[in-house]
């Protein structure tokens, strides 16, 4: 674990050895390498601790919103172990397209003053810090736009509600981006130096509204949310599900400083006109990890590293995360792999 080799990686300088950061919620895994019980929830956080520890992560992942307050949508939530409980609770509060289009996000998700924000977001990085002082701790939000959309009003009355009815909707678009972007602001007084901002704005096949609602509705948006962190030097590390190759120089030219993506997104795209110039997180599969043999997980890891190899700011990731079903031993050949393999 090196803070030193991780915030060079975000600044574009190269180290000796490829940096990593991993997304990892597999329990087994967990309790072998941390050697913690985390059938206590309680223990969770220190297991991930201790495991960040142990397998050097240079970057960790790291975002806090204030509570968005209000009416949400309920979909169901399935998850991964054995500890927690499947939540089939399904259920929408909005009925109608006028539902949707008068919905005020400041005035219900009850924004709060950036004054009042600032010691909450401040006394999570130092916790954070506190941990794991070795690695680069960033602050963010996930519910930024889209993804705020979809928490808020589900994916059949979101879809529902926005043809034809642009204009009105980007009212509420704009609602949620001054809260983003207050939160932005909140996070730049604190002492970071990297911020996620994730926002899924796409399907595992590509776009889910025409690319020029985007283009006109989403992208613009971001500028203004990340004016306050590009006013204090702070790098801006984007992160989206899905496949949105169609969208990468959108996020590029709105001014995100790195990318965190899933395999369906081009890392050759990315690390052939971006590898100079931006941070580039992850690619690896996590499906060949659980389905694959040793041979292919390797050939997974020497793909991602041939490519980011030459890339100052690339750092290994397992895309999406590593969750419990893969099998134990193909986690462990992995971290293996990769530690004998970093060296650029």
């Amino acid at each position: 674990m090196s803070y030193e080799r991780g915030i060079k990686a975000i600044n574009l300088e190269m180290t000796d050895e490829i940096p990593q950061t991993e997304m990892i919620d597999h329990d087994e895994f967990m309790k072998k390498r941390a050697g913690i019980d985390i059938s206590d929830p309680e223990q969770k956080l220190n297991a991930w601790t201790t495991l960040a520890q142990k397998l050097n992560y240079d970057f960790i992942w790291n975002i806090l919103e204030m509570p968005m307050h209000g009416r949400v949508t309920k979909m169901g939530h399935a998850v991964w172990n054995e500890i927690d409980t499947y939540d089939n609770e399904i259920g929408c509060p909005f009925t109608t397209d006028e539902d949707v289009l008068s919905f005020d996000p400041v005035t219900e998700c009850q924004l709060q003053p950036v004054e009042k924000m600032i010691p909450v977001f401040q006394k999570n990085f130092d916790d954070r810090r506190r941990l794991l002082p070795e690695a680069v701790v960033p602050g963010g939000r996930y519910h930024t736009l889209f993804s705020a959309c979809i928490r808020t009003f589900g994916w059949d009355m979101f879809l529902m509600s926005v043809p034809g009815n642009e204009e009105r909707f980007d009212k509420v678009l704009e609602g949620f981006a001054e809260i983003s972007t207050a939160e932005a602001e909140a996070w730049a007084r604190t002492g970071i130096d990297v911020y996620i901002t994730h926002d899924d704005i796409v399907w595992s096949n590509g776009a889910v509204f025409r690319p020029e609602w985007y283009r006109k509705y989403i992208f613009p948006k971001y500028k203004k949310i990340w004016a306050p962190l590009k006013e204090r030097g702070i790098k801006i590390i984007y992160c989206a599900d899905g496949d949105w190759n169609e969208f990468i120089d959108d996020v590029a030219d709105a001014g995100a400083d790195g990318f965190i993506f899933e395999p369906s997104t081009s890392l050759e795209y990315i690390t052939e006109k971006y590898g100079q110039t931006k941070v580039i997180m992850g690619n690896a599969d996590c499906r060949i990890l659980q389905f694959g043999t040793r041979e292919d997980i390797e050939r997974e890891i020497k793909r991602c590293i041939d490519l980011g190899r030459n890339c100052p700011g690339y750092f290994m990731l397992t895309s999406n995360h590593i969750p419990n079903g893969i099998p134990l031993e193909n986690v462990d050949f992995y971290f293996e792999t990769f530690e004998r393999m970093r060296k650029r």
